[in-house]
């Protein structure tokens, strides 16, 4: 197949190419030429801005057909008719990388389905992509056949691991030095991570499927863990002891720490699991890359690639574990006698 793909060399985008690229495919990506490209030569470029949408679509004119193309770096309404205006009669199949951010929080029921309410609350990035999906999927069509693929927490090598104040590298520091670590609630929300080969390989099979076409589909983590164990096995994959961890309200966190628990109060509180079902039937989905094995991979990546930083360097979570320690102690004082 001849694919285009918009991005081409983030997380999913360099594990997509890869599988095109292994099964023969001819693959062209679509990007500012900015980033770092991590995967085997044999990918055709092109270089541009999406933004500018006269150039752009003229480019993807010029590009001529695909037989897919897949977005990966549409976030607004505004590329989504752009996309539109570039590959309506030049694309066999579209398919939109969307998330599942797209839903309300919380989630009517559990595990979250595809035909959830997309609603969400106080979330910019979903309320943007769920806006695009419904541009995509209204202009779904004979010639112009749509598929959404709502990843979820996403990771892998070349990436991070995420956690309650988002993506910097001194929390794998921390677990390694035996130092405490704040994990946002009391702990036993859910939570799932899915490696990029495995969120990926929906991407690769969803190509070009007419059983996928018109529908929405997630590709998201199968160990629904909590986060205290989401930590523990963190703790585990790096050879770091048992970790210590500091329980603090969510809510308190994205008050006192706006910026780094930002992430946390628009993602993380309450369960965050779903159903697999229709990936697994249509698109092949298969969850083959587990939590410790996925945290062994990408620890190993950053370590040989120098990006773990020293955490004696950054006293933020110090601060605010040593703040919220005074305050538990200073309740607990003034309200001594509450039960007696």
């Amino acid at each position: 197949m001849k694919i285009l793909i918009l991005g081409g060399t983030g997380l999913i985008s360099t594990a997509i190419t890869r599988e095109f690229l292994a099964q023969g495919d001819e693959v062209t990506l679509y990007n500012r030429g900015q980033a770092e490209a991590r995967f085997p030569d044999g990918a055709k470029r092109l270089y541009g801005d999406r933004n500018d949408f006269a150039a752009f679509e003229a480019q993807m004119t010029d590009a001529g057909h695909f037989d897919c193309v897949i977005d990966m770096i549409c976030f607004t309404p505004e590329q989504a008719q752009s996309d539109l205006r570039a590959f309506r009669g030049r694309a066999g199949h579209f398919i939109f990388c969307s998330t599942v951010n797209v839903y309300t929080k919380p989630a009517d029921h559990y595990p979250i389905r595809e035909d959830a309410r997309r609603e969400p609350i106080n979330d910019d990035y979903g309320t943007k992509k769920a806006q695009c999906e419904d541009i995509f999927l209204t202009a779904h069509s004979a010639d112009f056949p749509v598929t959404i693929i709502r990843p979820g927490a996403t990771y892998g090598e070349g990436g991070l691991i995420i956690h309650t104040f988002g993506w910097n590298t001194t929390f794998l520091d921390r677990l390694r030095k035996g130092k405490p670590v704040v994990v946002h609630g009391d702990g036993t929300a859910l939570w799932t991570m899915c490696h990029i080969e495995d969120v990926g390989h929906a991407f690769v099979t969803a190509a070009g499927n007419i059983a996928a076409y018109g529908k929405a589909y997630h590709a998201t983590g199968e160990e629904w863990m909590t986060w205290d164990r989401f930590h523990e096995i963190v703790a585990q994959g790096i050879g770091a002891p048992p970790p210590k961890l500091i329980h603090i309200p969510t809510d308190l966190l994205g008050k006192i720490a706006p910026v780094r628990a930002g992430i946390t109060v628009n993602n993380f509180y309450g369960n965050n699991i779903f159903d697999n079902t229709a990936a697994k039937t249509d698109l092949d989905l298969h969850y083959t890359v587990t939590w410790l094995e996925g945290v062994r991979r990408t620890v190993a990546w950053l370590d040989a690639n120098h990006k773990i930083a020293n955490s004696d360097d950054d006293p933020f979570d110090d601060r605010i574990i040593a703040a919220w320690e005074h305050l538990t102690a200073q309740m607990k004082t003034t309200l001594a006698d509450l039960e007696v």
